[in-house]
């Protein structure tokens, strides 16, 4: 599985390098490193919507420090 984290002006400046922290992190405690691929990326079309993060082929918008959890077992935990 892949997740990329965009890193465009308005993630960035929405928090995306914390998502990318967190996401390091919630992978590392769960034990999948061998499983989970995260890179950065540029622009994933939702500009508007909060940090923008692409798992596999899925656009997640709106990712937040607060609903982290929620999105981490939602769309890499559970797949």
């Amino acid at each position: 599985m892949t997740v990329a984290v965009c890193v465009g002006s308005a993630c960035h400046l929405k928090g995306s390098y914390r998502i990318i922290e967190l996401m390091r992190q919630a992978i590392g405690e769960h034990g999948l490193q061998d499983k989970v691929n995260v890179c950065a990326a540029f622009c994933l079309g939702r500009c508007a919507n909060g940090v923008t993060i692409r798992v596999d082929d899925e656009i997640v918008w709106g990712v937040s420090e607060q609903n982290f959890p929620q999105v981490f077992e939602q769309y890499i935990l559970k797949k």
